[in-house]
């Protein structure tokens, strides 16, 4: 079947936090693969100037504001999803947030809940309205964007690490439960990418680029849409409940 089998020529994506950063860029990828995509963002402006831009890469692209947080309006994306396209091949499970980047002991009740609504329950939340919908199709992929932190633990960021680990687990048991569905369950684990790290933190490891990363340098957004595609596309259909890292080399 050679390059046909990561055609997604007549596919419709939908992609959580698709405004910017690596979500854009996922989105992009599939695109270009021929997929039509829906771009979910809490930002509603940006996930419209985002579309414009899809647009002009020959595809077609509809903005859906979505706040992961809340079970109606990941219910409501994936429903306004079908009213526009009468089908959901693809979920990418991306919205996300770094953290509070403090330690457990001072870390205030509100920021560890806010971290694990948005990275934890917002999959759950928009995986299982997702996947009521390709149970009846009787095929889709759900690709959740976790992170390293998934299984490597880091100091001040327990919530983080804690939203990211239980994301692994829970994409091993959404991949169980669906697969006799033919849906697929995937988990894409960036390293350092380039998007809105902050300024101090950026310049830090940049400093000590060569010792925690054996690539030596930070990714470009555009380099995950080779996986994304892969994981979205036929080329992956044997793959269930995988987790693969993309991080030049750091997670060793």
């Amino acid at each position: 079947m050679g390059l046909q089998m990561f055609d997604l020529d007549g596919k419709v994506a939908v992609v959580t936090g698709g405004a910017r950063g690596i979500g854009r860029a996922i989105a992009e990828g599939f695109v270009q693969a021929g997929a039509d995509v829906v771009i979910a963002d809490i930002d509603l402006d940006e996930a419209k100037k985002t579309c414009a831009d899809i647009k002009t890469l020959g595809g077609k692209a509809i903005a859906i504001q979505c706040d992961v947080r809340k079970s109606g309006d990941a219910d409501a994306l994936i429903r306004n999803t079908m009213d526009a396209f009468e089908r959901v091949d693809i979920l990418v499970n991306n919205a996300g947030i770094s953290g509070a980047a403090k330690r457990i002991i001072d870390m205030p009740d509100e920021e560890w809940h806010n971290t694990l609504s948005i990275n934890l329950s917002g999959v759950f939340f928009c995986s299982r309205a997702a996947a009521r919908e390709m149970i009846r199709q009787k095929s889709g992929k759900i690709i959740n964007v976790l992170s390293i932190a998934s299984f490597q633990p880091v100091a001040g960021s327990g919530d983080y690490c804690a939203s990211k680990g239980g994301g692994l687990l829970l994409t091993k048991v959404l991949a169980l439960e669906l697969i006799k569905h033919n849906i697929n369950v995937n988990a894409i684990c960036p390293g350092l990418f380039n998007t809105n790290l902050a300024p101090n933190l950026k310049e830090a490891i940049l400093k000590n680029i060569n010792d925690l990363i054996p690539i030596r340098r930070i990714a470009e957004v555009e380099e995950i849409q080779g996986l994304a595609v892969f994981l979205a596309s036929p080329a992956s259909n044997y793959l269930v409940g995988s987790a693969v890292p993309i991080d030049g080399g750091g997670s060793m």
